[in-house]
C-alpha cells in the first residue's frame, strides 16, 4: 500500500484515501466544469434538438423521484381492511348497535296485532311536528284570525334542500299516484323507513307496506310553529296530525327516494326534471 502511495505521489496524482485537510469556519466546497447530473442528461434522457434548453426547464431546480416507491401487496391490504372490519364490529357490539341481520332475527321491526294502533304513534308525529319546527325554522302562528297563511309560508328553495335529507319517521305521507290503483289513497304514520319502503300505520290500526318504487307520495308539514307536546297513549283527547292544521303539502317521487335515511343525509341531490307514471 505505501509503494502504491508512493507511485501516485511520484506521477503527480493525489491519492484518493488520503485525509482531506482541515479547513476552519469554511464549508466544502466541490468545483466542476463539468457537473454529471446535467452532463448525464443532455448526453443520455433528452432527445431535444437544445438539450441545454431541455434540461433548464424540466430538471434544473426540481426534485425528480429516481425509483419507483414501494408499492403494498393486495393480500397485505386485504388483512387490514379485515382487522379493521373486525375492530368495528367489536365496536359496534360493545355500543350495543344492532345490525340489519341481527334485528332481522329477532324480529325487531316486526309489530303484533295488539301494537298496531295508530293511537300508540301519535306521539311518535307530534315528535316529527316539533323536529320539522325546528328544521325549517317556522315562526309561531300569529294571533288573532285575520292573518293571511299566504304570507306566512317560507321560501320552498330552501325547505327543499333541507326536507330532502330530513329524516321521516313519524311523518304522514300518502299515495298520491302509483302503478298499483290498490295503493292509491293509502295514508299513514311512518314508523320504519326502509331502503325501498315506507311501513305505515293508518288510522284503522292496520300496518301496511308501501314501496317507494313507481309511487308518488305526498306529505305535508306544518305551516307554523308546533310545540312538542308530552302525551301518554292513554291520553282521552287524540293527538290532532299535521292534516288537521295549516300545512304545506310536497310531492315526493319514490323512483328518486331509495335511499335508506342515514345515507340521504350526506348524499348531494341534484335538480333534474322528470315524468312519472
Amino acid at each position: 500500500m505505501a509503494f502504491m502511495s508512493y507511485r501516485a505521489a511520484d506521477s503527480g496524482r493525489k491519492d484518493v484515501y488520503s485525509e482531506l485537510p482541515l479547513i476552519n469556519n469554511e464549508r466544502l466546497k466541490f468545483d466542476s466544469s463539468t457537473p454529471f447530473t446535467p452532463s448525464y442528461v443532455k448526453r443520455n434522457v433528452t432527445r431535444s434538438t437544445d438539450p441545454a434548453q431541455a434540461y433548464a426547464s424540466r430538471v434544473e431546480g426540481r426534485q425528480i423521484l429516481l425509483d419507483n416507491p414501494a408499492r403494498e401487496s393486495k393480500a397485505k391490504k386485504a388483512r387490514e381492511e379485515q382487522r379493521a372490519k373486525r375492530t368495528s364490529e367489536r365496536a359496534r357490539k360493545a355500543a350495543g348497535i344492532m345490525g340489519k341481520r341481527e334485528g332481522e332475527r329477532r324480529a325487531v321491526w316486526k309489530l303484533r296485532k295488539e301494537e298496531a294502533k295508530f293511537q300508540l304513534f301519535t306521539p311518535l308525529h307530534s315528535l316529527w311536528l316539533g323536529y320539522m319546527t325546528e328544521l325549517l325554522s317556522l315562526s309561531p302562528q300569529p294571533a288573532g284570525t285575520a292573518s293571511d297563511p299566504a304570507a306566512a309560508v317560507p321560501s320552498a328553495a330552501g325547505m327543499h334542500a333541507k326536507l330532502i335529507k330530513a329524516d321521516f319517521h313519524g311523518a304522514v305521507v300518502t299515495v298520491r299516484r302509483s302503478k298499483n290503483p290498490c295503493l292509491v289513497g293509502l295514508s299513514g304514520i311512518v314508523v320504519h323507513e326502509t331502503e325501498n319502503a315506507f311501513k305505515v300505520i293508518t288510522q284503522k290500526d292496520q300496518l301496511k307496506l308501501l314501496p317507494k318504487q313507481n309511487n308518488v307520495f305526498v306529505f305535508a308539514v306544518p305551516l307554523y310553529a308546533t310545540p312538542t307536546l308530552a302525551v301518554t297513549p292513554s291520553s282521552p283527547q287524540p293527538l290532532r296530525t299535521v292534516l288537521d292544521m295549516p300545512h304545506i303539502e310536497f310531492e315526493l317521487y319514490g323512483n328518486h327516494f331509495c335511499f335508506r335515511a342515514a345515507e340521504r343525509a350526506g348524499r348531494k341531490f341534484k335538480h333534474k326534471e322528470t315524468i312519472e307514471l
